[in-house]
């Protein structure tokens, strides 16, 4: 189970140019930037009249919510509506493409080693949008598995948070990816098992995103020996500087522009750190089997 390597992605901004709801404002007519300015200011409001503190990551919900009541902005808007919707999404150059490249690799001709040790490569997103944007999107033929905000609907209308992602809570799911939760039978997040029985050990991922907010999956990352490479959108000062910042303080090992065309700096790390994944692999399954097997039996003299 350990010949496994497990390519993890973040989505807004890593992914997509922008935020996944990006359709949802289109396909409405709702000024996007308004939108969020006014979930922006929900946390502060929400104390200042209440006391009640919110999780500012996953506060967004609840007004998509009451937007798609009748009335609201979104008035109908239903997790159909969102799986079609991820139909529109705009990607990054190469996307789609190196995420088919990336399950394939053990196919190639030059790789042929890679399948007699059973080396595989899964894509896994994870990400604190609508799972079900990212379900209705084309990158899922070439996805294991995806993590995101998830809603209850009632009378076929978005209506009540069924289950929610925040930055920290992404490590939760990497850890799910790890020992195999869904995958695995009897086994879930809290149970203990060695590191070398697990699904995809830690040191055989990956980890992509686009900035400070993954810094918690970052550190996962990096404190159990996997890598984690940081993207930023061309041309864009602010985002470049801050993940220049982050491999300053060590959170990432690389970052380049948000463009996974072939012989991309971006496409051409990854393919390159998914090799020495490989090759590690194959060198220390070729040393257990060299150090199992003992000295062939001898005449006494």
């Amino acid at each position: 189970m350990s010949n496994i390597i497990a390519v993890i992605w973040d989505f807004d901004k890593t992914l997509v140019d922008g935020y996944m709801q990006e359709p949802i404002f289109n396909e409405y007519g709702v000024d996007s930037k308004k939108f969020w300015d006014e979930v922006n200011k929900m946390p502060k409001e929400i104390y200042n009249e209440q006391g009640v503190n919110v999780n500012k990551e996953t506060i967004y919900l609840n007004k998509f919510i009451r937007e798609s009541q009748e009335g609201g902005k979104f008035a109908g808007l239903n997790n159909n509506k969102l799986r079609k919707l991820g139909e529109k999404l705009n990607f990054y150059p190469g996307v789609e493409s190196f995420f088919k490249q990336i399950v394939n690799l053990p196919n190639l001709e030059e790789n042929s080693t890679w399948k007699e040790y059973g080396i595989s490569i899964e894509n896994y997103i994870i990400s604190t949008g609508f799972k079900e944007i990212v379900k209705g999107c084309s990158l899922m033929k070439y996805t294991k598995e995806i993590w995101g905000c998830e809603i209850i609907e009632k009378n076929n209308i978005l209506a009540e948070i069924g289950y929610t992602l925040d930055n920290t809570t992404k490590t939760r799911a990497l850890f799910e990816i790890n020992k195999g939760v869904g995958f695995v039978d009897n086994i879930d997040v809290n149970s203990k098992m060695p590191e070398e029985l697990r699904r995809i050990q830690f040191k055989n991922m990956i980890y992509i995103a686009d900035g400070p907010s993954d810094v918690p999956a970052f550190s996962l990352m990096k404190k159990n020996g996997g890598a984690t490479f940081a993207v930023y959108p061309r041309g864009n000062k602010d985002a470049f500087r801050q993940v220049e910042n982050l491999r300053k303080d060590g959170r990432v090992d690389m970052f380049a522009e948000a463009n996974y065309e072939t012989n991309s700096t971006a496409s051409m790390w990854i393919i390159n750190k998914i090799e020495e994944f490989a090759n590690r692999i194959i060198d220390n399954s070729k040393k257990k089997l060299e150090e199992s097997i003992g000295d062939s039996p001898k005449h006494l003299t």
